[in-house]
Parts: C-alpha cells; structure tokens; sequence
C-alpha cells in the first residue's frame, strides 16, 4: 500500500481539494492507497484567521464530499504546528515535509501546482540550493526588486526558462516542497497534480473556485455553496448556524489593534525574522492606526508582500517567535480519520519517529519542548475563538476538550 501525503489548509474543503484527491487517486491506480492530508489549524500560512475552525474542515475533509465513499476524500487528517503554518513558504514547507517523515510509511507527498511538473520543480529547488545562489540573489535584490522577483531572476541566470516556477503560487510552494525534501535527505517522493480551472488568486469559472475567491464569498456573507462539497457546505452552515463562521480577522480587530498598541519597539524585533528593520515601520503604524487594514497599507513597500507582513502582525499578535519553532516535529496531532485512517494510525505508532497525539490528556506524556508547543496552539486557539461572529461560541480551551473528528 502507498501512502500519500497531501498538504493543504482547507478554506474550507472545496471542490477543487476533492477534484485533487480524486486525482490522487487516479493516478496512483490502486484502491488502497492511503490519504494524508496535513491541514494548518486555527490560522493559516497567508497570515490570518482560518475562515473555519479546524476540526470542522477536518471533518469536511475525511468526508471528501461522499458520506457513502470515503475513499473520495482523506483517511486521515493531522493538523500542521501553528509555527510551520503561519510561517513563510519555506517553514510551512519544511514544517510539512518534516511532519510526513515522521510517520515513517509516506512514500509521495503531492500538492497542486500550476505547472504539474515534479522535475522541473525540483530543478529550481536545486538551484536555490546552489553555493552561488546567494551571491546572485544579493546582487538582484541591490536592483530594488521584491525579493521573489530578485530570486527568480537570480535562479534564472542560473537555470534559465525553467526559473518561471518560481513566479506562481503554488509551484512557489512546490519548489519549497522539493527543497525541503533534498535538504531533509529524505525517501518521499514529491508529486506534482496540476491545478485546472482557476488559479491560486483566480475567480470561479466551471464549478470551481480559488480558495482565495471562496474566502471572499464567505466573509461577505455571501454564497459559495456552488464550489464546496455538499458535506462541506452543509458542516460550514451548521458553524454558522452556531455562532462559529464566518472567523475572520476584523473580527478580533481591536484585540489585535490593543495587542501592537501595547508594544515597544523592541517587542517588534522579535518579529522580524528577517532583520531588515521592518519592525520599526510596524511599531511606527501602530501608534496611529484605527484598522489592521490601514497599518498594513502604512508598512507595505514594493519590497514586502502583504502575505509576510500579514504574517508578522499575527505573529506579533500571538506571540509566536522564531524560538518557538522546534527543532523536530515533536508531535502528530490528530484532527479527523476515518477507518482507513485508524488502521494507518495503528502503524505509524510502531513505525512513526513522534508520538501520536488523539486526547489532550495525552500532552502530559510528551517531552517538556512538546508540551511547549501544545500549550502555544492551546493559547493560539483562545485567541482564535474571540474572532467568532457570537462572542458567546468563543469559549476558551477547546484545544484541551476537543478531540479528533471519527467517521
């Protein structure tokens, strides 16, 4: 049996994410084949609220859009560390790959790409692992370019045409896929499926729909039940119902607006991974700003995407640091499986190099640098819940009362 991982964040489950499991599983040609999705939790790696708790997407996800046929969706849904999934490209990708080689039974990790290609992916990846690289890098960034202009066009001196990977998405990801996978030395083999219809930032056209595009539906209140699966669809209504949906981040606005306003310069840097001073700029927005939306519009330069300084205010807000990230996955926390998936769990727990985590109770086992990180996404989760629509659903300590999702 073959094990595939697969890593998305499920904004929610839609269409497309089910169209690409299908596709999984087409290709694999065997019935048997096994489904691992990694799925960011409560916020996601564009630097903001999940539009929908975790463990309702990770229930949408095991359905896959056919109660009756669970083999149209994942077997088994384990939730990627906040540290990896909030982080850059490059951490959410090594966050992944480190994440399936803890299992000890992945033989491919596959994503959506725009150009379905693995071996062109993995020669960009190459190069960006090349001695000379940085020198190139460093003399394109001295243009002024952004920095994901400069390294395609640093890769591209290096690699020529096949460089163009590193202007979409989703290749984007991809390449950090294949070069987390070469630096880890690890056996996963990567697995390109190309996406179709609608790109990463696209509309909707055919029946399908961006996650991007979907979001936008969502937090406008109005409806995108057109581009989910009807088990999705359904889940999303029953989280609306109860006060839980739409999650976004103008909900938490002024907890996230008294969190900055509260902070010193010094605080930013902590921030700052990439030590270019961008603190400054924030601790300078924040004294003023009446709205996350007019601090981001006061820090962003040509050089800095909104997806990092998104992800800088939601580090700050959380309080995740560099010094948070673990040095090894010390945990695979399990969101939803269905039997398949139980069986799979029962063989990652003699072939798996982490502990499997299925109650909260559980936690107290684990080393003091798990328990660490546990506690971190247990206060990232009573953060979450304060942006629900109905302040009364957003209790605080789900993450220790909550288990796994059981189909």
């Amino acid at each position: 049996m073959r094990v595939f991982g697969i890593i998305c964040e499920y904004n929610p489950f839609h269409r497309g994410h089910k169209w690409q499991i299908d596709e999984l599983r087409r290709l694999a040609g065997e019935e048997e084949c096994t489904v691992v999705c990694a799925m960011s939790g409560d916020f996601v790696q564009r630097g903001d609220f999940a539009v929908e708790r975790a463990h309702a997407r990770a229930e949408a996800a095991v359905y896959g859009g056919a109660k009756m046929a669970l083999e149209c969706g994942a077997d088994l849904v384990l939730e990627l560390p906040i540290c990896y999934a909030a982080s850059s490209a490059e951490f959410f990708a090594k966050g992944s790959v480190a994440l399936f080689d803890k299992l000890g039974v992945t033989t491919n990790l596959c994503f959506g790409s725009e150009c379905g290609n693995a071996a062109k992916l993995q020669r960009a990846a190459k190069s960006l692992l090349r001695a000379d690289f940085p020198d190139a890098l460093r003399e394109e960034l001295a243009k002024g370019l952004s920095f994901a202009a400069a390294r395609e066009s640093a890769a591209r001196a290096l690699i020529g045409e096949d460089a163009a990977v590193l202007r979409e998405p989703n290749d984007i990801l991809g390449v950090e896929y294949c070069k987390a996978l070469l630096q880890s030395g690890s056996t996963i083999a990567p697995l390109a499926i190309l996406r179709k219809v609608v790109g990463h930032n696209g509309g909707a056209a055919k029946g399908f729909a961006s996650a991007s595009h979907i979001r936008e539906l969502l937090t406008n209140g109005e409806d995108a039940s057109t581009y989910l699966t009807a088990e999705s669809a359904a889940i999303y209504a029953r989280e609306c119902a109860a006060g839980r949906a739409p999650v976004t981040m103008q909900n938490a606005e002024r907890a996230v607006l008294s969190r900055l306003r509260a902070m010193c310069e010094e605080d930013f840097a902590r921030y700052d991974s990439g030590n270019e001073g961008l603190y400054r700029r924030f601790y300078g927005a924040a004294r003023t700003a009446a709205s996350v939306d007019e601090l981001l519009s006061a820090v962003k330069t040509k050089r800095y995407a909104y997806a990092r300084l998104r992800r800088m205010l939601l580090a700050a807000y959380l309080d995740v640091t560099a010094a948070d990230v673990p040095p090894e996955v010390p945990y695979l926390r399990v969101l939803a499986c269905n039997e398949r998936g139980r069986k799979l769990l029962k063989t990652i727990k003699k072939t798996g190099s982490a502990p499997v985590l299925t109650k909260s109770a559980d936690v107290r086992a684990l080393s003091e640098e798990a328990q660490k990180l546990f506690a971190l996404t247990a206060r990232a989760a009573d953060q979450y819940v304060l942006a629900y629509p109905e302040l009364r659903a957003g209790r605080g300590s789900s993450a220790w009362t909550e288990g796994p999702v059981i189909v």
